[in-house]
């Protein structure tokens, strides 16, 4: 199941990063216009950890679920969230891309290979600053272009 993000099918792509948050959603939407004017693929990447991810239908007190129970909660937040974001048809080829490590790496990583990494200004965060950690990490760190989505409100 999802754990590490896998290079391979972001080659060439247009990637975003999506924490849930509404100023991601922005970014999510800005993504795919973009991926639809250069036809390519919209790789949207939600990194997790068990601390941020959903619990699993299968959480109970006293029962820890899965590394995969986990995976497949977040999937399914993920995709739950861009059916509200981009409807039904995103009118590009969409893959959805949970993956269990920091935003921050996954999505610099993601840079050395994609067509190009959008990422919101700031996401769940709750400081005041003109780029969030993770903002600022992946345009400071990136081996490839980074368009950043300024905040909606």
């Amino acid at each position: 199941m999802d754990q590490r993000l896998d290079l391979d099918g972001l080659t060439g792509a247009v990637v975003v990063g999506d924490d849930g948050s509404a100023d991601a959603g922005v970014a999510v939407r800005w993504a795919r216009d973009d991926a639809r004017r250069r036809g390519l693929p919209l790789v949207v990447i939600r990194a997790w950890s068990l601390t941020s991810a959903p619990r699993p239908a299968t959480f109970e007190p006293g029962y820890v679920p899965s590394e995969e129970e986990f995976a497949a909660a977040v999937r399914a937040e993920l995709l739950a969230d861009l059916h509200e974001t981009l409807g039904v048809d995103a009118g590009v080829e969409l893959r959805p891309t949970p993956v269990h490590e920091s935003a921050r790496e996954a999505l610099t990583a993601a840079s050395a290979v994609a067509a190009v990494v959008v990422i919101a200004s700031r996401g769940r965060g709750v400081a005041k600053a003109l780029l969030g950690s993770t903002s600022e990490h992946v345009v400071r760190e990136a081996r490839g272009p980074v368009v950043v989505i300024p905040r909606t409100r």
